[in-house]
């Protein structure tokens, strides 16, 4: 990440981490946590999380903003998905996403950590309505 972009620059008071490929900022909120995360190009969750959580659909709710970048994903039913910024993302838990395009995706992400299904009153997977 570079100092020069001011979305890629240091965040005062984050906490840093990367996790499998993506460089991850979280900050305190209440009960919750904004975080920001930064997939770099050619990342996809099935090939760069999948082996560090052992789930084969990434099972986190997912609700914020996508800053810079394209994300594309299916859900584990088969449903597909676009998102480009600048957009809004809801993601329910069931899902398989990656960085389309030569530039990294930024998503502005709230959470409460395993309570982000219930307490933002999402579904707990992927349905039709």
């Amino acid at each position: 990440m570079t100092a020069a972009d001011p979305l890629l620059g240091p965040i005062e008071g984050a906490r840093h981490e990367v996790f499998g490929g993506v460089d991850v900022d979280v900050v305190p909120a209440g009960s919750g946590r904004v975080k920001r995360l930064v997939y770099p190009p050619g990342s996809r969750w099935s090939t760069d999380r999948k082996p560090l959580v052992g789930t084969e659909y990434c099972m986190h709710a997912h609700v914020g903003f996508l800053a810079r970048g394209r994300l594309d994903g299916v859900f584990e039913d088969g449903c597909t998905y676009s998102f480009t910024a600048p957009q809004v993302v809801v993601l329910e838990p069931g899902h398989d996403t990656w960085v389309v395009g030569e530039e990294p995706a930024v998503l502005i992400q709230f959470d409460f950590e395993r309570e982000t299904t219930s307490l933002l009153g999402l579904p707990e997977r992927h349905s039709h309505p």
